[in-house]
């Protein structure tokens, strides 16, 4: 099981291929805040959910100083399929050796359907303008998850 971050510590600096196998790295971010979410799959139904929902708010997300990545363990050619099969603007990064995954503390244990498994565990960090994390929350709900983050964030 993997460490849950919490408030004020640095966020893990990673680097991974987006949809087109270009490098993204948090470092690009430094001195605007990022909202880091970590879904399990491309073009599954809660995962599609949430990739439209944060592309709909993006450019409200952008306007109060936010940009938004997306992390899962899915290559970059999938990514690349899921953007233009759903139209999606928000940038998507893949951790197919899971390791950012796990160092964000978004791997791990998880009850799915009432059965105990090992994968993604849905969750989003926010990294602010020094790279230290802001809010770090686990186990969101695919749906309403970016409205309700748009509420806490008072935008």
């Amino acid at each position: 099981m993997s460490e849950r971050l919490q408030p004020g510590e640095p966020a893990p600096a990673f680097t991974l291929p987006d949809a087109d196998g270009n490098p993204v790295s948090l470092a690009d971010y430094a001195g605007r805040k990022v909202i880091v979410y970590f879904y399990p799959a491309a073009m599954t139904p809660g995962c599609t959910k949430q990739a439209c929902d944060f592309t709909d708010s993006l450019d409200l997300l952008s306007a109060a100083g936010y940009d938004v990545v997306g992390v899962s363990p899915d290559a970059p050619a999938k990514l690349a399929k899921f953007r233009s099969k759903e139209n999606l603007k928000v940038t998507l990064v893949g951790d197919p050796e899971k390791r950012v995954l796990q160092e964000y503390g978004a791997f791990g244990e998880k009850t799915m359907y009432g059965r105990k498994i090992t994968g993604v565990i849905r969750s989003t960090v926010i990294v602010d303008e020094q790279g230290r994390v802001e809010r770090a929350l686990y186990n969101v709900r695919a749906t309403g998850h970016v409205a309700k983050l748009i509420k806490d964030l008072g935008i």
